[in-house]
């Protein structure tokens, strides 16, 4: 989880199936995203479903994406620092400061190319997958002191101490 992912090109055996899989898996954690790297496979693929949010912004509702190689072609200078958590950290939650709005460029499962401008909600969870096909987690983001201060959850967490419905890779 701390290295950079492969690229994929279309020579990739099934990434439909792979996709759907990562949903499947996604939901049955009730995780709102999940990057592959997250389920041992070294490469640069995501998805996120933010239809959990609905009550909060109908417009989440609709947010269904899976994200090919994706690259951060514009990430602005406001930012805003919100709770995040993460299906591979469970139990900690800390605020982190992230772009308010970012283009990025991708590819669907059918390799056709997009770029898509997302701004706040949409735009912090496409951050935080992208951080991890980078090899990075949000605790990295988080002040010097706070991560001192979860440092023995961190460690339980590494060494499988830590319960959870879904296994951690």
């Amino acid at each position: 989880m701390r290295k950079k992912s492969a690229p994929v090109d279309k020579s990739f055996a099934d990434i439909k199936s792979l996709v759907d899989n990562m949903f499947e898996t996604m939901h049955n954690a009730k995780g709102v995203g999940l990057a592959a790297p997250q389920i041992g496979q070294d490469i640069r693929v995501f998805v996120a479903d933010l239809a959990a949010f609905e009550k909060d912004d109908p417009e989440l509702a609709k947010f269904k994406i899976a994200m090919i190689n994706p690259e951060m072609l514009e990430i602005s200078d406001e930012t805003e620092a919100k709770e995040e958590g993460c299906l591979s950290i469970p139990g900690i939650n800390e605020n982190v400061p992230r772009a308010k709005r970012i283009k990025v460029k991708y590819l669907d499962t059918d390799f056709v190319e997009h770029i898509d401008e997302l701004t706040d909600y949409k735009a912090r969870v496409v951050q935080h997958e992208y951080d991890h096909l980078e090899g990075r987690l949000f605790t990295d983001k988080v002040s010097p002191l706070r991560r001192q201060l979860i440092r023995n959850k961190l460690t339980n967490i590494e060494k499988h101490k830590t319960k959870t419905d879904y296994k951690i890779k």
